[in-house]
């Protein structure tokens, strides 16, 4: 079994490379990659696609790797390996990014990527630090997950989906944020689960033995 965490320049992949490495040892889910070569995401089981930054800079920054791309397209779309999209590596999963500039994404969940505004103006933009999810859909990788677990953002923008069965969790800031979406082999986290302690790990763990 192979996971690959794709690598296009957007972000340190230190600690999502090391807490994916510790749950795959815990979990038995084989090796764990970190590449930008379409031929090592072509032969991955699962796909992790991180991301920092901008929309339309991780989406510049992707489409300029050749086949890169296309490779994780492939992958997810027709062979349907399971993927997950971490900060702006799930906003991408969207139809459009309205960051800066209205950017297409991937389309694969329906939805906007909209800036974050809070019915509390004493609460800042972007949104960083600790908040407690809220779990709106069962899903296998919620296994052991719970309302009111804690998980660590940092962002401006959020996902605003089209379908609310795709939103399968939220957070309070005075407004509801999406956390995690999902359908089919697809799931995407607006939270870093490498740096959400004990409730990350246990979403990267239920992730490396999730079988769609």
């Amino acid at each position: 079994m192979l996971t690959v965490l794709v690598d296009y320049d957007s972000g340190n992949l230190h600690s999502a490379e090391k807490a994916f490495q510790r749950m795959a040892l815990e979990t038995g889910a084989g090796e764990v990659l970190v590449s930008s070569r379409p031929e090592d995401v072509a032969r991955a089981d699962r796909i992790v696609l991180p991301g920092d930054g901008a929309f339309p800079a991780c989406r510049r920054a992707l489409g300029s790797y050749g086949g890169l791309f296309e490779a994780i397209e492939e992958a997810v779309t027709t062979r349907a390996r399971p993927f997950l999209g971490i900060c702006v590596g799930m906003q991408m999963m969207a139809t459009w990014g309205r960051e800066y500039q209205d950017t297409k994404g991937f389309d694969w969940i329906a939805g906007e990527v909209v800036k974050i505004t809070p019915a509390d103006a004493a609460l800042k933009v972007p949104h960083m630090g600790w908040n407690d999810l809220v779990l709106d859909h069962p899903h296998p990788v919620l296994a052991g997950i719970r309302t009111g677990d804690h998980a660590y953002f940092v962002h401006s923008y959020h996902f605003r989906v089209e379908n609310p069965a795709h939103r399968l969790a939220h957070a309070d800031y005075a407004g509801e944020i999406t956390a995690i979406i999902g359908r089919d082999n697809m799931l995407g986290m607006q939270f870093h689960p490498e740096k959400s302690q004990a409730t990350g790990l246990r979403l990267i763990g239920n992730f490396l033995r999730w079988t769609p």
